[in-house]
């Protein structure tokens, strides 16, 4: 009888421990869920976090670009007309609500709009002179000035040496630079302008050219020598339209490649020039940020000029 009681209280205490083994597994499972459901939360919340923050960066940056408003002048070259719409009608659409303006007036009243503060930028298409001080001319593209002659015209090659002696009166008829036997008419540029100023300086004709027509635009002077069968002029490569022939100098003709590599000899800068001791608005100085960052290459060369 004993041995039966003894038995049977063993049995008891076994399935007692089994009971407690069962409910302490049980609570460890509860625990695990708790803890891994806890980790899901937390992870959820630190994602939305994470997700309204970038939210809020993306926000902000829009904001930014919409924001900034106000009004910017430009004053000055007419052979950066091209490459200045290009770059106000690009900038325009990250910044709509900024109002900039081109004022086609030519290089030299360009720089004095900019010494004498009527304009945030003048614009030149010349380099500044030695008594032009009190400015930075920044460079915003490079630009050829093409030798164009009628479409007519035989000529197709002139060295630096003829073209000197055509603008200075000295070769007076085509027959003397293997053209036809007729008279040259010689059409360029107003006094003031950048790209004659250009011009003259790197043929070496200042003050000897012998001008037929003084134009005061550079549509005007392509236009003149579309229309003259033996006129010769000279205009802003980016301007240049199948109404003429460009022709070669000294072998080379003005492309992108020859005037970034230096090849093409008659070549002059696009300046959009400040003013040391004027402080530009926001506006201003996003503009001019924009225009000499790398990405607007591509924008500058559909003008027809090249980024430096």
């Amino acid at each position: 009888m004993k041995r039966i009681l003894a038995l049977l209280l063993a049995l008891v205490m076994a399935f007692a421990l089994v009971s407690c083994g069962g409910n302490s597994n049980d609570q460890t499972t509860d625990d695990t869920a708790t803890n891994d459901t806890a980790t899901t939360d937390d992870a959820a919340t630190d994602d939305t976090a994470a997700a309204d923050d970038a939210t809020t960066e993306d926000t902000a940056e829009d904001t930014a670009s919409t924001d900034l408003s106000g009004s910017v002048s430009t004053n000055g070259s007419t052979s950066m007309e091209s490459v200045m719409a290009a770059l106000i009608e690009s900038f325009n659409q990250t910044y709509p609500d900024v109002t900039i303006s081109y004022d086609a007036t030519g290089s030299g009243a360009g720089i004095t709009a900019a010494t004498d503060g009527t304009a945030d930028f003048g614009l030149s298409s010349r380099e500044l002179h030695e008594d032009e001080t009190g400015l930075t001319g920044h460079v915003v593209a490079l630009d050829g000035i093409a030798m164009i002659v009628n479409t007519a015209n035989t000529v197709e090659d002139l060295s630096l040496e003829q073209i000197a002696g055509l603008f200075s009166g000295e070769i007076t008829n085509w027959s003397e630079v293997g053209g036809p036997d007729q008279p040259v008419t010689i059409i360029g540029r107003e006094a003031g302008s950048g790209t004659r100023d250009g011009f003259e300086s790197i043929v070496g004709v200042e003050d000897v050219c012998v001008y037929d027509q003084e134009l005061t635009s550079t549509g005007a002077v392509i236009a003149a020598v579309a229309a003259n069968e033996y006129a010769i002029g000279y205009a802003s490569l980016s301007a240049v339209s199948d109404e003429v022939k460009t022709i070669t100098v000294d072998g080379v003709a003005p492309s992108e490649e020859t005037v970034k590599d230096g090849t093409y000899a008659i070549q002059r800068p696009f300046l959009m020039v400040t003013n040391d001791s004027a402080t530009l608005s926001e506006a201003a100085q996003a503009f001019l940020d924009y225009c000499l960052s790398p990405e607007v290459a591509d924008i500058i060369a559909n003008a027809g000029a090249i980024q430096p």
